[in-house]
């Protein structure tokens, strides 16, 4: 099946185009937000093809996917006149929770009958406001990075992009309690600006986790971040705050999970304190991660829709 599909967010499209598929990905001059091509920092199959646009109205598609609500307005120059939902199936992922007035939050495609909605996760489809489109859940996928755990470094990992611009949403104001119980160290795009680590392949990226003690996810409001997930399955015991998908993707045995912060850096303490403790919970995780969140669940899941939706 040929898929045209916008790189987006990365560590989702790299298990998405680990699929039985042909993956067609835009790239446009200077490899901007129309279109980014194949990743730099992720390892992708020759399945993923980069397609410009001039080739992209001459080539079949089965399926176009978005992410994007610009995308919907890039479609006539990448399709031609191709209209999705009319002329090929199209189907819209949704990555992200509602904003503004949450729960009163109707989606941009909601009340359409041409399109095939897709939340990442359980809550954000609660939450959002689908009206009478076509909606499915299809949870997070990832390869599995393997069991790496060392914790060797007495230290909390965290992972946030663009920590200054999502300051409340990604939780990077409560860093500094969560410091009083063990050092952090800080990954992600824009990390560097608090004394992090970015820009890190993804390779890397999991090394430099598993070396460290425990994980922390202090997101207050976002979907699911993959990086909790790629934790899990490195075997790290987590700790996060008790919102949005959090409470349901980690298991109790795997850490902590609370909105009180000082249960969570009283349970960061304990884990930094007891490393046999960490370990143990790192592998229910990691368990557990790999059975909900496997590559192989999401893409049955994946090839069930695309299936349906191009019958």
């Amino acid at each position: 099946m040929n898929v045209l599909i916008w790189h987006v967010h990365g560590s989702w499209m790299t298990a998405f185009v680990h699929g039985a598929h042909t993956y067609y990905v835009p790239l446009v001059e200077g490899r901007g937000p129309e279109g980014r091509g194949r990743a730099q920092t992720w390892q992708w199959p020759a399945s993923a093809i980069e397609i410009e646009e001039a080739q992209a109205c001459e080539t079949h598609f089965d399926v176009v996917v978005f992410q994007r609500p610009q995308e919907l307005a890039l479609a006539p120059r990448w399709l031609g006149d191709r209209l999705p939902g009319r002329d090929l199936p199209a189907i819209y992922v949704e990555h992200n929770a509602p904003r503004g007035n949450v729960p009163d939050s109707p989606h941009p495609l909601a009340d359409r009958d041409d399109f095939t909605l897709v939340h990442v996760t359980h809550f954000n489809a609660l939450f959002w406001g689908s009206g009478r489109t076509r909606t499915r859940v299809i949870e997070h996928g990832i390869p599995d990075p393997g069991y790496r755990y060392g914790g060797s470094l007495r230290r909390t990992a965290v992972v946030i992009n663009e920590p200054r611009r999502r300051w409340r949403v990604s939780g990077t104001d409560l860093l500094p309690h969560f410091a009083s119980s063990a050092p952090i160290d800080l990954f992600g795009i824009g990390a560097g600006a608090f004394g992090g680590i970015e820009n890190l392949p993804q390779d890397r990226l999991h090394a430099e986790l598993a070396e460290r003690r425990v994980y922390l996810h202090p997101f207050r409001w976002t979907s699911l971040g993959l990086s909790l997930i790629e934790a899990m399955q490195l075997g790290m015991p987590v700790v996060a705050l008790a919102t949005t998908e959090a409470p349901s993707a980690i298991p109790p045995r795997a850490g902590a999970v609370s909105t009180d912060v000082r249960a969570l850096n009283d349970a960061l303490r304990a884990f930094h304190d007891d490393p046999a403790a960490a370990r143990e919970a790192g592998a229910c995780g990691r368990e557990y991660a790999r059975a909900r969140y496997g590559l192989a669940r999401f893409h049955r899941d994946w090839d069930a829709l695309l299936a349906e939706v191009t019958a």
